[in-house]
């Protein structure tokens, strides 16, 4: 008996995810995993952060929480957490109420999120991505409709850094209500980050062309040891007066992978 499903095509293999595959198939006693970027022991066993720990600790003993349904946009006090973590204490945007926060599924639902909303309210059909960027960009943004995805110089390999007049020239080139996703800290993959001063270049383009901006900050903290430092670039474009969405995840900096 044939099946209605018996054609669907079968997606190819996630790169990160095959290697990560060969590696626990692989028989040799000193190999290295270093594809899944995920905290590990010496021995490359998973490893939970003390704190993570501590916590899960206490929201199993805590006789009040439930599993109510939650608010549409989310669980409030975890949305204004992560709201003040990313902008601030006291930030005038936060305080004059011009910010929204919506709880999403990880990194990847609020990329989704912000496609589908420039898709439906601002009818963007082009984004812009970094040469390279995160494999996930170009797919979730095609899955929700936009039909021209371009790639715009970041990474310099004569140089091994970043191409910031090669990156303005092609933005300078991008048309008005186009989506722009730019990595706020610790650029993936390449981990090289902008400047403050080529930030504000990069501010300045972005403002020139009236794109769209998508922050993804999903390494807060990473770069520098210190959050306020690896948020410079959501804040300064916050105090400029830009409105734009960020893709805000703790899968990483709290090693919550598949929560």
């Amino acid at each position: 008996m044939s099946s209605k499903y018996a054609d669907v095509p079968i997606s190819g293999p996630v790169e990160v995810f095959a290697v990560s595959a060969a590696y626990r198939a692989d028989p040799d006693p000193n190999k290295v995993n270093l594809s899944v970027g995920a905290y590990r022991t010496n021995e490359g066993k998973p490893w939970v952060l003390p704190v993570v720990h501590k916590v899960e600790l206490q929201i199993a003993s805590d006789p009040t929480l439930n599993h109510e349904y939650l608010p549409i946009l989310g669980f409030p006090d975890f949305r204004s957490s992560a709201i003040r973590l990313l902008l601030g204490e006291g930030n005038p945007a936060i305080v004059e109420n011009r910010v929204v926060g919506v709880q999403s599924l990880g990194g990847t639902g609020a990329i989704r999120l912000s496609a589908d909303f420039y898709r439906t309210i601002n009818k963007a059909d082009t984004v812009y991505v970094s040469s390279p960027t995160w494999g996930n960009h170009k797919g979730v943004y095609m899955a929700a409709g936009f039909t021209n995805v371009k790639e715009y110089r970041y990474w310099d390999a004569q140089t091994r850094s970043l191409d910031i007049n090669g990156m303005v020239e092609d933005l300078s080139a991008a048309k008005e209500n186009s989506v722009v996703i730019l990595h706020a800290v610790a650029h993936n993959p390449t981990g090289v980050d902008p400047t403050h001063d080529q930030w504000k270049q990069i501010a300045d383009v972005c403002e020139e062309r009236k794109v769209l901006v998508l922050m993804d900050i999903a390494y807060q903290g990473f770069a520098t040891g210190d959050l306020v430092a690896d948020a410079w670039a959501p804040r300064y474009f916050a105090s400029r007066g830009f409105e734009f969405l960020t893709a805000q995840s703790f899968s990483k900096n709290f090693g919550l992978y598949s929560k």
